[in-house]
């Protein structure tokens, strides 16, 4: 299965428990990506947040459809991280360091993007990137 790795790091003028705190949040991710418009079905366990997103593209620039992503959310001391399973058969795992830096937190952003084929791959691939580079304003406008 073809792959993509994406790196994105930018800093928020905020702690990193603040970030953790708010990352590790599924309703958090409601406008975090500019696609996803609402969680649901939303299942907390001892280790890990199961949920469902609900995101919002448009099919060929035109018509509005609702794609549903399973997302599995895990925190770690330095990290929030996890997956999600989109339709079509593309996968995404990510992962959020937290490192105090400059009065703040730099924030590493790494998502690897997986995809049947490789046609499909570069769709998923300039979709994630253009989410990853908006999360990164959209994070400091929230918290920094």
């Amino acid at each position: 299965m073809p792959k993509a790795t994406l790196h994105h790091t930018f800093h928020v003028r905020n702690t990193p428990g603040a970030l953790k705190a708010h990352l590790s949040q599924p309703q958090s991710y409601v406008g975090l990506s500019p696609l996803v418009i609402a969680v649901k079905d939303v299942q907390r366990g001892e280790k890990e947040t199961r949920y469902t997103s609900v995101e919002r593209p448009r099919f060929l620039g035109l018509v509005k459809y609702d794609s549903l992503t399973r997302v599995t959310l895990r925190s770690t001391p330095e990290t929030v991280e996890g997956e999600a399973a989109g339709p079509g058969g593309v996968r995404l795992a990510y992962r959020f360091t937290l490192t105090e830096k400059d009065g703040g937190t730099e924030v590493g952003d790494t998502l690897v993007v997986h995809a049947w084929n490789r046609t499909l791959l570069g769709y998923a691939v300039r979709r994630a990137r253009g989410a990853q580079l908006a999360r990164a304003g959209i994070l400091v406008a929230r918290l920094g």
